[in-house]
């Protein structure tokens, strides 16, 4: 399975603000990842072009210099978010913009804390990009975030660590932690507590050797594959198991998925592991707003191995999804009645109703990766005629997702 897609990202930033070079292997080399490392660069960062292994020195934790040109983050939110957390402690200013999607996307959440802190964010329209952040020297906050983001939350921490000032970052529910996990690993002081996390003042980051282990959200469109098929087995390796990953993986079980963990270890602070899927005959269940954090991304993917399994399944407290890509809530609906499932859209998620009849039709993703793959497990799955619009979109976190596919129900 490619790299873990989160902890690439992570990788990149904070090896370019460690104390030393940093050996980075397995990285995943997708659209994303690739707008972090052009952005960095444009930063001053001595980011290598990615390949399974490379080697980045570490400008230090305020190295970094005004860019000469703007900041493009492509599709990816993350890069926008935590970018704009590390810009805002260096004495720079930086313009940054995206596609059409990314566009859209809220900004303002990680400008209300940054703003308290001491940075300054000009919005050219709206509270999406373009946007410049103006940098200084930033000073402590105590921050509720009021939601679940580990964008917001690592935005806040990573503007703490260089500007040198502790910081506190509470959520409704806890996120997920790679930020918290990776800071510790490079010797930062960083204490979790329930859905509290505060790191303290640092003075560097030491460098470190990381393997990234593969992503569990891609992980997860195999695992539908394995539990929707009528035979053999499904083994995926060294995949991260971090545990606020792995809603996915636990609804399915909850569904009657035969799913084992196993050689089970741990590499930077991150749970890795091997899984094996076999199939079984799924349940319907319900998904409530308290584990929504733990699987936001595989949520379409969710909802169309119900449909493929003629099961029932309700979501709801996923507001989020209307933020994303695309309003996920809306296209996974509008493209599920499209190929005839029984499927009702709520204000904050949907309802997939027992259906059995045959599915066949044409899916519009609207650019979005995972919606593309979502339908791409559900024709698969199902034997029926799916045709997935543009799927080339899959490019954004995980380029060879149609060729694995094809050889794993080949």
């Amino acid at each position: 399975m490619p790299g873990d897609k989160s902890i690439s990202h992570r990788a990149l930033i904070l090896a370019s603000l460690a104390e030393g070079e940093c050996r980075i292997r397995g990285i995943l080399e997708s659209e994303d990842v690739r707008s972090t490392a052009e952005v960095l660069r444009a930063l001053g960062a001595a980011v290598p072009p990615l390949s399974n292994e490379i080697r980045v020195k570490g400008s230090r934790l305020r190295g970094l210099r005004q860019p000469r040109r703007t900041l493009d983050c492509g599709n990816s939110g993350t890069t926008a978010r935590l970018v704009a957390g590390v810009v805002a402690g260096h004495p720079v200013s930086a313009r940054f913009e995206g596609d059409e999607s990314l566009s859209r996307r809220p900004m303002k959440r990680i400008a209300e804390p940054l703003t308290y802190m001491g940075a300054q964010f000009d919005f050219e329209h709206g509270d999406g990009l373009p946007m410049t952040v103006r940098g200084v020297d930033l000073r402590s906050i105590d921050w509720d975030t009021h939601a679940s983001s580990a964008q917001v939350k690592s935005a806040i921490l990573l503007a703490g660590l260089v500007s040198g000032v502790e910081v506190r970052v509470t959520e409704k529910s806890r996120s997920r932690d790679h930020t918290e996990r990776m800071l510790r690993a490079m010797g930062a002081d960083v204490e979790n507590d329930g859905n509290q996390v505060c790191l303290r003042p640092a003075q560097r980051l030491d460098p470190i050797e990381l393997e990234i282990p593969a992503d569990p959200s891609s992980a997860a469109f195999f695992v539908a594959i394995g539990a929707l098929a009528s035979d053999g087995e499904v083994t995926l390796a060294d995949v991260c198991l971090n545990p606020t990953r792995t809603g996915f993986l636990e609804a399915m079980i909850r569904m009657g998925a035969h799913v084992e963990r196993a050689q089970n270890l741990i590499r930077a602070g991150e749970e890795v592991g091997t899984l094996r899927v076999r199939p079984a005959p799924l349940r319907s269940i319900r998904i409530s707003e308290t584990e929504i954090p733990a699987l936001i991304d595989e949520l379409p993917l969710l909802a169309c191995v119900a449909a493929a399994a003629g099961v029932e399944l309700e979501i709801t407290g996923a507001a989020e999804l209307r933020v994303k890509e695309s309003d996920r809530i809306s296209t996974v609906v509008e493209n599920l009645r499209a190929v005839g499932a029984d499927v009702e859209e709520l204000p904050d998620g949907l309802r997939v109703h027992v259906s059995r009849r045959p599915m066949a039709g044409l899916v519009d993703p609207r650019g979005d990766h995972r919606i593309a793959m979502a339908f791409g497990v559900l024709s698969a799955a199902s034997g029926n005629r799916i045709t997935v619009t543009h799927p080339e979109c899959v490019a954004v976190s995980y380029p060879r997702f149609w060729e694995d596919l094809r050889r794993v129900v080949a």
